[in-house]
């Protein structure tokens, strides 16, 4: 496992010198976009004109190949907005789900008219399974968001799986890694939360548009990856963005 985990660690940080990254300064939140935070009863933040909303999953306790991680280190789902052509919103979200829920959200997302692009896993060995469902939506905002919230109601409650084995390690409280030296070999700085340590690199070299509006790295076109763990134990997750 910690061998699979080097690999991908060397993979993740290669992609990251060859790619680039964008400052995001924060920005007053527009009505509608509060409106949106309010229906939904979730926090966000708005920044490069894009409003960005947490579905982090604190409630779940994930191990990977019996290796306990927090939420940071990929189970902090999400959905951003931003505005396209005719003042309509596009809408991108990435949902983290138990198995047990995919069903249920599926369902509610498609029956209230947005679209479910993509369902996958990140991970090997994870105990719970947790599942990655990508979503899609294009009107007005406060529409999206009365739109999204029925599946959003569902995460968290659907009946739970049997449980299996022991209870999980909890995850470690705070980091040890050098992370400054992860940074200049990565050659990007990364943020702090909690235990993890998350580099984000956006692909601001890439002109992405959707219904007139920009893709840009808060939309979800960027590539990451976080580390936790100590220098000698240490676990890293990511996703890629790449071309063709």
């Amino acid at each position: 496992m910690r061998k699979a985990i080097r690999t991908l660690s060397t993979f993740l940080l290669a992609v990251g010198l060859a790619t680039y990254g964008s400052v995001a300064h924060a920005q007053d939140v527009p009505s509608d976009y509060q409106q949106v935070l309010k229906l939904v009863g979730k926090s966000g933040d708005y920044k490069a004109n894009v409003l960005k909303v947490n579905i982090p999953r604190n409630d779940l306790h994930v191990t990977i190949a019996d290796y306990p991680v927090p939420t940071p280190f990929g189970f902090g789902g999400w959905f951003a907005l931003t505005k396209g052509d005719g003042g309509d919103d596009v809408m991108m979200g990435d949902l983290v789900l138990l198995q047990e829920e995919v069903n249920p959200v599926m369902s509610a997302l498609l029956e209230h008219g947005l679209e479910v692009t993509a369902l996958h896993n990140h991970f090997f060995w994870a105990q719970p399974e947790v599942f990655f469902m990508h979503i899609h939506g294009h009107g007005k905002a406060v529409e999206l968001a009365n739109q999204i919230k029925p599946a959003l109601d569902l995460i968290g409650h659907a009946p739970s799986a049997p449980a299996t084995g022991n209870a999980p390690a909890s995850p470690p409280a705070k980091t040890t890694l050098d992370t400054a030296r992860i940074a200049k070999i990565v050659g990007h700085e990364g943020e702090q939360n909690g235990a993890v340590y998350k580099i984000t690199v956006g692909r601001a070299d890439l002109d992405v548009k959707e219904m007139g509006a920009t893709i840009n790295a808060r939309m979800g076109l960027n590539t990451w990856a976080a580390f936790v763990g100590t220098d000698e134990d240490a676990a890293v997750a990511g996703d890629v963005a790449t071309g063709e």
